[in-house]
């Protein structure tokens, strides 16, 4: 995944405008457009800007990950738990218990078979 990808979605997930963004940050609308079009990179010190304003590393930023076994989807999930209430959080880890204790079940069927 591209950088404008990954800075596409965040503002989406966090419903923040890239006018807002270029603004907060106080950099020109224009670039922010072109990050997210994948038509330019920001430099370094503006990385680093992005991924503090995010609450992200730039490692996110640039979907870059060292012989790790996580993939995007388990930062992604990691951004959504973080942005939720306590009690959001509690419902979350029940909910994804639930389809633990349905994968272990289905497995047990398909063992029996």
């Amino acid at each position: 995944m591209k950088f404008g990808d990954v800075l596409r979605e965040l503002l989406e997930m966090r419903g923040i405008s890239q006018k807002q963004l270029a603004i907060d940050l106080n950099i020109s609308p224009g670039a922010v457009g072109n990050y997210v079009r994948n038509n330019r990179e920001p430099d370094y010190q503006t990385l680093l800007q992005i991924a503090a304003y995010f609450n992200v590393t730039t490692d996110y930023l640039l979907d870059f990950h060292a012989a790790s076994k996580t993939d995007r989807r388990d930062r992604v999930l990691l951004q959504i738990f973080h942005r939720l209430t306590d009690d959001q959080k509690d419902l979350y880890l029940e909910q994804g218990k639930v389809f633990l204790r349905s994968n272990i079940n289905q497995k047990e069927k398909t063992s029996a078979s």
